[in-house]
């Protein structure tokens, strides 16, 4: 998948396009349901599919007290794009400029125009232009003036649940990684690096990582069946384990981490630049302050049983 940052980088001959316009947080389901009705109109028409995403996320320039944290960072989301199958994402950078675009200007300079398009995929919910005064139906009005279709697609559901980013935040945010596993259509994750000053030197020789302080979405303070995946490449190892969210209260003042305890350790090169990536599957319970650390160790030798039941399991399923 090629990635454009600006208009000007699209070669004048790059042809006819579909296009699927959004900020795509999470690349859920429902994202991914719009992007292959997009994809396969793109082929029966002989075009390229493309997505065009805003960076930073629109919220964050126009009502930053309320901006969300993000499900996936740009570079996450951008390797999701990619798993799609589009030809193409253009990232628009999105400033208080940009903002004051009016939806005709939008329609006309950036989808006709810029990108050449001949029918435009979104949710019916969509809105767009200064202050998002236009929603679909101005769209598909700009279009039948400016020579594009539009077709819109109703919100999808799963299990009888919404699918939307914000319903996944909340989901994510109250610790049911299980319900936002269904509306993602896979487990949540996060990309990072192990913390610095743990004492990580060119061998990792303890079944423990801590994550580098982490500026987006997480799970809510508890614990969890996890899955770190540590390097990239064909030199990559999975391991499963069990991880902590939280303030670790029973050492009284609070030191927030997300500390993984890798259940199938095996020593590994580890430096504080390996890129690790985080998969929650379950929750186990929430945090609690323990009256000594020794009933806390007893606890999570219960936690790390109850998380290698769970893969034990998994393992017998796939079967």
């Amino acid at each position: 998948m090629q990635i454009f940052r600006a208009l000007d980088q699209i070669p004048a001959s790059y042809g006819p396009t579909v296009i699927a316009i959004g900020n795509f947080d999470g690349v859920h389901c429902g994202h991914r349901w719009i992007i292959e009705n997009a994809r396969n109109r793109a082929r029966s028409l002989g075009a390229k599919c493309i997505a065009v995403t805003f960076d930073p996320h629109p919220v964050r320039i126009l009502r930053p007290e309320v901006a969300p944290l993000l499900i996936t960072t740009m570079p996450e989301r951008l390797r999701l794009l990619a798993e799609t199958g589009l030809d193409a994402t253009v990232v628009l950078p999105f400033t208080e400029e940009f903002s004051h675009t009016p939806a005709e200007s939008f329609a006309r300079d950036i989808l006709r125009d810029g990108l050449h398009a001949v029918e435009v995929h979104e949710g019916d919910s969509f809105r767009f232009g200064y202050q998002a005064r236009a929603g679909i139906r101005e769209l598909i009005q700009l279009g039948e003036k400016l020579g594009f279709g539009v077709v819109a697609h109703h919100a999808r559901s799963v299990r009888g649940l919404s699918v939307s980013s914000s319903q996944i935040r909340q989901r994510i945010a109250a610790g049911d990684v299980t319900a936002a596993r269904v509306l993602l259509g896979r487990p949540f994750s996060i990309l990072s690096t192990p913390a610095r000053g743990r004492g990580i030197g060119s061998e990792q020789t303890v079944p423990t990582i801590n994550l580098a302080p982490y500026q987006e979405l997480l799970p809510a303070n508890g614990v969890y069946i996890t899955r770190m995946k540590i390097g990239e490449g064909s030199d990559a190892r999975v391991f499963n384990a069990a991880t902590n969210v939280g303030n670790r209260p029973t050492f009284g003042a609070d030191s927030f981490a997300v500390e993984s305890h890798l259940l199938d350790f095996r020593p590994m090169p580890l430096t504080e630049s390996t890129p690790l990536e985080l998969t929650f599957l379950k929750r186990i319970r929430e945090e609690k302050r323990f009256p000594s650390p020794e009933t806390l160790k007893t606890q999570i030798l219960r936690d790390v049983a109850h998380a290698t039941r769970y893969f034990h399991l998994m393992r017998i399923m796939q079967r």
